[in-house]
């Protein structure tokens, strides 16, 4: 069954009669976005640290954000999340994902930098795909002057942000680095053709909806045959093998969940560690409305306990369960 406090989300949303993103042009959805994510977020951890930084990329400079943990001694060496936001690749950016980095580097003990990567429509695939790499190969470089640990380096992301780690994990192996040692994925995207069966089950009426998936994908996509490159749809990446180990959080009621799953047994088969979580009452984009879903927090608390294994060499990963 839903969960609860979904339910009540939903519910409240229902009566608001708020209309939904693909009805607005772009910029209009993303402002919508932003002002909805700040009234569903949990009040945001004090760190020791935040500061606004520009990364160089190929097609200029991207804006990231670094956080820092209590306590944060000066020269200390952290581990890093570099960490990719949600919104289809048509919304979102640093501060709509501000609340969770801060829980994520707070109850991990570890430094997060967030990429502003560019969005469509005005910047087509793989422009976000580009920037993501392009940043996490700055943070690498960099690693020295940001108190970086550049052997402790994830990759991580929620929804299209998922979708990025995914493929930053593939082209770092396939590149010869940077060399990583995690990947967080919250329901990613790993199948743009939206074949599996989930997307049927729960297009309709659990927020992330097919029609609005379709709007994303006219957003960022260039034409139908994007769809099949590997960066997009990571499941079609020619191997699996290799890869860091992963988390792969999903939930219930998302058209993107039976994709996630088919992504973790990927993983598992070819030999790559990999843990699938599914909160199977839970919609897509729970885990950044902790205010009002309190699920929410407890997936911010189990990733912030594996990502606490950057820390060491400890082995916490159970293959698959629900939650």
């Amino acid at each position: 069954m839903l969960d609860a406090d979904a339910r009540k989300l939903l519910d409240l949303i229902n009566s608001k009669h708020v209309p939904p993103y693909e009805a607005m042009p772009p910029v209009a959805a993303r402002a919508f976005f932003k002002a909805g994510a700040f009234t569903s977020q949990p009040p945001a951890p004090q760190l020791a640290r935040v500061e606004n930084l520009l990364a160089e990329g190929p097609a200029g400079t991207i804006p990231v954000r670094h956080y820092r943990p209590l306590p944060a001694l000066a020269g200390t060496s952290l581990p890093v999340l570099v960490f990719f936001h949600g919104g289809g690749f048509t919304l979102g950016d640093i501060d709509t994902h501000d609340v969770l980095c801060r829980q994520l580097c707070d109850q991990a003990g570890i430094a997060v930098v967030s990429v502003d990567y560019r969005l469509g429509p005005e910047h087509k695939f793989p422009a976000a795909h580009v920037d993501c790499f392009a940043a996490l190969q700055w943070v690498v470089a960099q690693a020295d002057r940001l108190g970086i640990n550049p052997a402790r380096i994830a990759v991580g992301g929620d929804s299209a942000g998922g979708n990025i780690a995914a493929a930053c994990a593939l082209m770092a192996r396939d590149s010869g680095g940077p060399s990583l040692a995690f990947q967080l994925l919250i329901y990613p995207a790993t199948d743009f053709r939206c074949i599996a069966p989930s997307h049927k089950r729960n297009g309709e009426d659990y927020l992330l909806t097919s029609t609005l998936i379709e709007y994303f994908c006219a957003c960022y996509l260039n034409s139908p045959a994007d769809r099949l490159d590997w960066r997009l749809s990571p499941v079609l990446a020619a191997s699996h093998a290799k890869l860091p180990p992963a988390l792969i959080l999903t939930a219930g009621y998302d058209p993107l969940v039976d994709e996630g799953r088919e992504y973790a047994e990927r993983l598992q088969l070819a030999g790559v560690q990999s843990e699938h979580v599914c909160y199977e009452g839970q919609l897509h984009g729970f885990i950044t409305m902790g205010r009002f879903i309190a699920q929410a927090n407890e997936a911010v608390a189990l990733c912030a306990d594996r990502l606490r294994t950057l820390h060491d060499d400890t082995d916490r990963m159970p293959a698959s369960h629900a939650a």
